[in-house]
């Protein structure tokens, strides 16, 4: 950035038009870059799948299907291995709180030989942009750049990024004042890491220093405000799992009824990505949860904040 006199503001560049279509004849090494088509030709079956997400306050859903809420204030990966390298930065909900949201997400795909160039997206809150920041909407003049490709979804709220070299699909999305970040990528090149790359939230998840413990929620003036919070996360998702308990903790603490969006739009990727429908829920049945759990000292602390936003 230095060395070009970058400046460290403003939008990304404009997309550069779309590159023509190789001719067929053109490339042998294009079937490479086509991850499904390989590894059911090598296999005799499609590869498997994983699925993970972060939105909201942040909460986090791994690829194990361990479900967290989070403080992590500041950078940290949710991914890091051979092929993808993704950062989230994090802020603050409401000054003084515990309760943080993502307003920056940089999302690296490494040079792989014949297939694609190293690209860098990059999505800030109100910059949810539809290229690359070279301004490229694909990997590049390898005979494989198309199977790298940016598509938007909904103008500034929604972008999907499909990278078929690694069986990985992408969505960033803006909810208010919030990103989240949902993926589906083949099974081992989620886990193509060495013991070095070990902290990553989409493996591990949040830190345990870093999480937020649910409790049922106690003194009924809280549980009153959370209920008129609860009918609008209702309106929103087809039931109480995680997902129900995350917008309504959301809404809650920040105030901010758009909230309720980042749980229903991490709902609808889930539906995309997560090939087992049994998978698609989780339901937080242990000692320290409740369907209405809410942690009950952000609910004394910015109760008025809630109550004022709506």
């Amino acid at each position: 950035m230095i060395q070009n006199n970058c400046s460290r503001e403003g939008p990304t560049s404009p997309p550069w038009p779309p590159a023509p279509e190789p001719h067929k004849d053109s490339f042998g090494s294009l079937d490479i870059c086509d991850y499904e088509k390989n590894y059911a030709h090598k296999h005799g079956q499609p590869p498997a799948y994983q699925h993970c997400a972060i939105f909201g306050d942040p909460h986090v859903r791994t690829f194990s299907d361990e479900f967290h809420t989070c403080r992590v204030e500041g950078s940290w990966p949710l991914l890091d291995n051979h092929y993808l390298f993704v950062q989230a930065t994090s802020h603050p909900v409401v000054k003084g709180s515990n309760a943080t949201s993502i307003g920056k997400l940089t999302i690296i795909f490494k040079d792989v030989k014949e297939c694609i160039d190293q690209k860098v997206y990059q999505a800030e809150i109100g910059d949810l942009p539809a290229a690359f920041v070279d301004g490229s909407r694909n990997g590049g003049e390898r005979p494989g750049g198309n199977s790298l490709a940016i598509h938007e979804r909904s103008p500034g709220r929604h972008v999907e990024i499909r990278a078929a070299y690694i069986g990985t699909t992408i969505a960033v999305r803006q909810a208010g004042k919030q990103i989240s970040f949902s993926i589906r990528a083949a099974e081992e090149v989620a886990f193509s890491f060495t013991e070095e790359q070990d902290l990553q939230l989409c493996v591990g998840g949040c830190p345990p220093s870093q999480r937020i413990s649910r409790s049922p929620c106690g003194p009924s003036a809280v549980a009153l405000a959370a209920e008129k919070v609860r009918r609008l996360c209702r309106g929103k998702l087809p039931a109480e799992d995680v997902y129900f308990q995350s917008c309504v903790f959301d809404v809650v603490t920040s105030g901010d009824v758009n909230f309720s969006l980042a749980a229903h739009d991490a709902f609808e990727d889930a539906r995309a990505f997560q090939m087992d429908f049994r998978k698609l829920h989780i339901f937080e049945t242990d000692a320290t949860s409740s369907p209405r759990g809410l942690p009950l000292l952000l609910l004394l602390l910015l109760l008025p904040v809630a109550i004022s936003g709506l």
